[in-house]
Order: structure tokens, then C-alpha cells, then sequence
């Protein structure tokens, strides 16, 4: 009696994931292909953006005070808003200029030599694929949600991956069999999801902390106090606040700079917090004065703060640099693989049992239903939104 009623529970638990595995494949493997690659979105507009590149040399880089003023004389009539040290030595220092009107522009500058190697505007790759995975184009309260409730039924899959696999432990090194496709597609699929099992668990954990984030669940954001708007530091003066900084914190490794209209400038990193995005550790600056008016530490957030700073680092793997990006990269992948292999199982199965004629994918695509074109309508959607969605503001 028990024995039935466990093989009938594996048997429902069975059909809610091929229910989840088919019906939205489409979407499922446009959402997690997208984000594989974002992953290495800033390496891929690298690749396709010449002024982003230069060769690493032994010396020590020019100062941020200089990056700043040949950013700001690259535009004398803008606004100097954003500037971001080099992600890795191959890397240009990228600053962003606000024009008053319209999305920000990027500037280029060599991270030795000061130049400018170049502008940009404010579409690129990884803008591309950062709104794309993040809400498909369409405005973040609608967009977000529709993302993120794919991370409820990701841990759906998960769970009901492991109870339909008898003896789930055992398989790590069961290799594939050949011989028959519906064999080897079904092994590979099940090897890749065992092995994937901790990335499957943390990319639905966090994407279900982003839809909480965006139903009102977000942590606090300590707010800057108000002073009175200067001109913007570059050169020498933006260098002696860059000191001030250090000195107070020296463990903190600056990464970005912000230059606020009426909050003063900003300068945000990594320090003694482990794994948390560069804004929990900050310290905004009068440039007036020289006094430090706000100091963030990542070691006082709060728990629930901790959560948020934790969940980019963790959801794209930038916590360890380009390592930790190569193995999340590797794993979206195999994510994604997954999400195919699992359809081409679905229609294997479906041509043998009911002799169906056609090909693997029409198979496959009669048994999605409606839920194939939603799945296709939505992708079709975000990339006819993309030329304007992308070049719009932040």
C-alpha cells in the first residue's frame, strides 16, 4: 500500500515537472540563455567596443582625480554623473556624462594614461541584456514579476526533479548511454541537473528574493543628507577626497564614484564585508568641506539588508571576479541545456508512444499548446521594445 501510494506521488510529482519543463521551455530557456550571458555582458560589449580595450602595464594608474577631469574636458557642457575604476586591467575607466536631457553618455579613459580612448552611447550589450533577463523590456513593476515568478516554479522543478529520480545520489557519475536518442537525451538531462543542483537551488532563492524585493519586500536604503550643490571635484580637488576617504576607511578598495547634484560625491566598494554589492560599503563626502557627512559599512547591515547586497554577487557570480563569472557562466549554460533536453524528452516520448510522424520540435510544439505562444509572444515583445527600452534612462 505504501509502495503505490509513493510510486503515485512520484508519478504527480512527474507530471508537474513535465508540465513545467514543456509548457514554458520557450520562455524558461529565453530567461535563463539570457542570463547565462549576461553574465559576461561588460566582456562581451569589451569585445565589440575597441575604445573599451588597452593593454595592462606594470605601473601604477592614473589617480581617479585624473580620470575624472579628462572625462568632464571630453564634455565641457555636461555633467560628470558616474565614474567606474577598470573591472579588470584589459578594461578602460568608464565614466558617464549627463547631457540634462535624455540617457547619459559613456566616455572612455585610459586607465594609465588619462586619455580619452573613446565614447559611446548609452545602448550596449550589456544594457541589452541586463533589462532583457531582468523585465523583458516592458516597465519593471509589470516586467520584474513576470521574471521572477519563473524562480517559484524553477524551485517546483528542483524539487520534483529529485522525487522522480530514484536514488538521485547515485548518478553523479553515471555516464550517458548512447544508443538511442530518447536514452541519451534523458541521461544527459539528468546528469546535468544533479550536478547543477546547488546552482539550480541558489538561482531560484535568489530570483524568488527579487520578486519578494519588487512585491514591497526591499531592504532600506539609507538616505543621504542634503548639502548645497558645487561644482563637480576633478583633478587634484576629487584626489584629496579620494585620501579622505582612505584614510578613514583603508580597507575600502573604490570602485565607482558617484557625483551627486545636492548629496555631495560618493565613493563606493569593496572593504572588510564579504560578499556584498560595492553600495554597502560608502562614504559620501562634502566636496565643500572635505567632511565625511554619511559612512556605510557592510558589517552593520541588518539581516534582512544583507539579504539584498548578497543576491546580485550570488545571481551572476561577480563576487570572485572573472573565475567565479567563468564557472557561473558554465553552469547558466548547462541550466539552459537542461531546459532543451527536457522538451526533447517530452516529444521522444510522445513519438513513441503515440507513433506520432514529424519532427522532434513540432512535436514538441503541439504538446506547449497556447503556452508556446505565449512564450514566443513575449519574447517577440521584448526584443521589438529593445531600441527604445534600451536607450532610455537608468
Amino acid at each position: 500500500m505504501a509502495k503505490a501510494q509513493g510510486k503515485k506521488g512520484r508519478s504527480l510529482w512527474w507530471v508537474v515537472h513535465s508540465w513545467i519543463g514543456l509548457k514554458l521551455s520557450i520562455f524558461l530557456t529565453f530567461i535563463l540563455a539570457t542570463g547565462t550571458l549576461a553574465v559576461f555582458a561588460h566582456e562581451f560589449d569589451w569585445l565589440v567596443t575597441p575604445a573599451m580595450r588597452v593593454a595592462p602595464r606594470a605601473e601604477p594608474v592614473a589617480s581617479w582625480g585624473a580620470w575624472a577631469d579628462a572625462a568632464a574636458r571630453a564634455a565641457p557642457d555636461a555633467r560628470l554623473q558616474t565614474l567606474y575604476a577598470p573591472i579588470d586591467p584589459w578594461f578602460t575607466v568608464e565614466a558617464w556624462i549627463d547631457h540634462g536631457k535624455g540617457a547619459p553618455e559613456r566616455i572612455y579613459v585610459h586607465p594609465w594614461t588619462a586619455q580619452v580612448t573613446g565614447r559611446h552611447d548609452w545602448a550596449n550589450v550589456h544594457r541589452f541584456l541586463r533589462q532583457v533577463h531582468r523585465h523583458l523590456m516592458l516597465p519593471t513593476k509589470i516586467g520584474i514579476p513576470l521574471v521572477c515568478s519563473l524562480a517559484l516554479l524553477l524551485a517546483v522543478s528542483l524539487v520534483s526533479g529529485v522525487v522522480t529520480y530514484k536514488k538521485w545520489w547515485r548518478g553523479f557519475f553515471r555516464m550517458p548511454r548512447g544508443g538511442d536518442g530518447r536514452r541519451l537525451t534523458g541521461d544527459l538531462h539528468r546528469l546535468l541537473g544533479l550536478w547543477s543542483l546547488w546552482f539550480v537551488a541558489l538561482i531560484a532563492l535568489t530570483g524568488i528574493w527579487y520578486l519578494v524585493e519588487t512585491l514591497g519586500g526591499n531592504a532600506a536604503v539609507p538616505r543621504l543628507p542634503e548639502i548645497a550643490a558645487g561644482p563637480t571635484p576633478t583633478g587634484q580637488r576629487l584626489d584629496r577626497l579620494v585620501a579622505i576617504a582612505r584614510r578613514t576607511d583603508p580597507a575600502l578598495d573604490i570602485r565607482e564614484i558617484r557625483f551627486m547634484k545636492d548629496n555631495g560625491v560618493v565613493l563606493l566598494g569593496q572593504s572588510s564585508a564579504w560578499l556584498v554589492r560595492d553600495r554597502a560599503n560608502a562614504l559620501a563626502i562634502d566636496p565643500a568641506t572635505g567632511k565625511v557627512i554619511t559612512r556605510l559599512d557592510g558589517r552593520n547591515l541588518d539581516v534582512h539588508q544583507r539579504i539584498s547586497e548578497m543576491a546580485d554577487p550570488l545571481h551572476f557570480g561577480t563576487f570572485g571576479g572573472i573565475w567565479t563569472k567563468a564557472l557561473w557562466f558554465l553552469f547558466g549554460a548547462a541550466l539552459t541545456a537542461m531546459a532543451v533536453t527536457g522538451t526533447m524528452i517530452y516529444a521522444m516520448r510522445l513519438a513513441k508512444a503515440s507513433r506520432a510522424q514529424g519532427s522532434t520540435m513540432g512535436l514538441a510544439w503541439r504538446g506547449m499548446g497556447i503556452w508556446a505562444y505565449v512564450g514566443l509572444a513575449l519574447i517577440l515583445l521584448a526584443l521589438a521594445l529593445t531600441p527604445g527600452a534600451i536607450g532610455g534612462a537608468s
